[in-house]
């Protein structure tokens, strides 16, 4: 087929969503998974396909790999986004709380990939971007979980990256500041140079840029897209 494919996952609302509107709006052909039945409606708008299941599950990503190969009979570039683990103060966190959050932000990045890195190195190249968060690097006490393992994410990344890019397949984290897919109080907005959260279609374009291949010789890096919130250089 003429047409190149995308995988993107928690694609009902929010980020996600707006990835699956960019990308075929691009001419994408997309396989779209959430654990929303909503991701019904969002596959009949953008005319991709829709699966019903979880990232933190081999099974449901298989089906999802399987069933767009078998639909369109390849996969050019996967865009892992996902929900957020649990919030607290750090002591209280339990470790199934720990657990469920690796299961969340990093195993879902290493199962997928275990499934499309060789199709992709038999089509000869693709792209994998991950949406990570601002807090990665400079760690946040309000996402305690996903500051420490979307840090780790970070090193997985690079390590994934480095080992196929002379395949021609890329691997590189967005890290998104406040976004307007949720409600942003008037005081975290002060903090943010811009003044204002980020929108979800700013996400979905640098998404789109990334697996493009005019960010064709950009792999392994973490790229913020967060308003100036974070202050390291």
């Amino acid at each position: 087929m003429d047409k190149k494919v995308a995988i993107i996952t928690a694609a009902s609302q929010g980020m996600g969503a707006a990835c699956a509107r960019e990308l075929a709006a691009r001419g994408y052909q997309v396989a779209l998974m959430s654990t929303s039945e909503k991701i019904e409606t969002v596959a009949k708008d953008v005319g991709g396909l829709a699966i019903i299941g979880s990232v933190t599950s081999k099974h449901d990503l298989k089906r999802l790999v399987d069933k767009t190969m078998e639909t369109y009979g390849r996969i050019d570039a996967v865009v892992n986004n996902t929900g957020h683990p649990a919030k607290g103060e750090l002591l209280e966190l339990t470790e199934e709380e720990w657990r469920d959050g690796l299961d969340l932000v990093l195993l879902n990045v290493a199962k997928i990939a275990q499934l499309v890195i060789p199709i992709m190195k038999r089509q000869g190249g693709g792209s994998m971007v991950n949406i990570s968060t601002f807090a990665a690097f400079e760690p946040s006490p309000d996402f305690p979980i996903s500051s420490v393992l979307r840090a780790a994410l970070g090193s997985y990344t690079k390590l994934l990256a480095d080992r196929y890019a002379s395949d021609k397949i890329r691997v590189n984290n967005i890290l998104p500041g406040y976004i307007n897919s949720y409600v942003l109080d008037e005081g975290k907005k002060k903090e943010i140079p811009m003044q204002r959260a980020g929108k979800v279609e700013e996400i979905a374009k640098t998404v789109a840029f990334l697996v493009s291949e005019d960010a064709g010789y950009i792999t392994g890096q973490n790229i913020k897209v967060d308003g100036g919130i974070t202050k390291s250089v």
